[in-house]
């Protein structure tokens, strides 16, 4: 049964939905552009409320040291994730200063890019495969973007790695039988507008993952 994350909490409810639906990681997101960034203080205030009840992700989009110090702080993390173009010396870099689990997200648009995941053998703790966006995107993920699941039928990389990108209640069980991926994560495939969780989404999604 793959583990389940759902990314881009930001408020109270939402994280509320996602530990009752037995969810074992939320993201909390670091990155201005994003509808779902969060300030230091709201982070602080939802990592508190947390606990230990549940794994907190931060997301993080080619950040400097200063912004991941706060982050971290601030969320309480558990784990960082790159979202940008960080390169296996960086992750490696931000893994060894924080000593936090490193997930590095790969873009995914052909079967090139899943091959560049073996270059992060030694620099990051997991990968987790998105949707490559359009170039003119202002973000690099959280739009509902999907790619074709057969690049990823078998995979066996060298590191632990999760599935991302257009996944929803409806579909989110087709994506893991597709792929047999042991971590799904989503953000907007369980929202009713950008950035704005929707409970009951939540809870399908994670009752849909569990029944794949």
């Amino acid at each position: 049964m793959p583990r389940i994350k759902i990314c881009g909490i930001s408020t109270p409810e939402a994280l509320d939905a996602t530990i009752a639906a037995r969810a074992e990681h939320c993201g909390l997101v670091f990155f201005p552009p994003s509808p779902r960034n969060l300030s230091p203080s709201v982070a602080r205030d939802l990592a508190e409320r947390a606990g230990g009840r549940i794994g907190k992700v931060g997301l993080f989009v080619d950040p400097d040291d200063a912004l991941l110090s706060e982050g971290v702080a601030a969320g309480a993390l558990d784990a960082i994730q790159l979202h940008g173009e960080e390169t296996p010396a960086r992750a490696a870099q931000v893994r060894a200063r924080f000593g936090l689990p490193v997930w590095k997200v790969i873009a995914v648009s052909s079967a090139a890019d899943i091959a560049r995941a073996a270059a992060y053998r030694d620099a990051a703790d997991l990968i987790l495969f998105d949707a490559r966006t359009p170039k003119n995107a202002d973000r690099p993920g959280g739009l509902g973007l999907r790619f074709d699941w057969s690049l990823l039928a078998g995979h066996r990389g060298p590191l632990p790695w999760g599935l991302a990108g257009g996944l929803t209640p409806g579909n989110v069980a087709d994506g893991i039988r597709a792929t047999g991926a042991p971590l799904i994560d989503t953000s907007s495939g369980v929202e009713s507008a950008p950035g704005v969780k929707d409970p009951a989404l939540i809870e399908a999604f994670c009752a849909a993952a569990r029944g794949a």
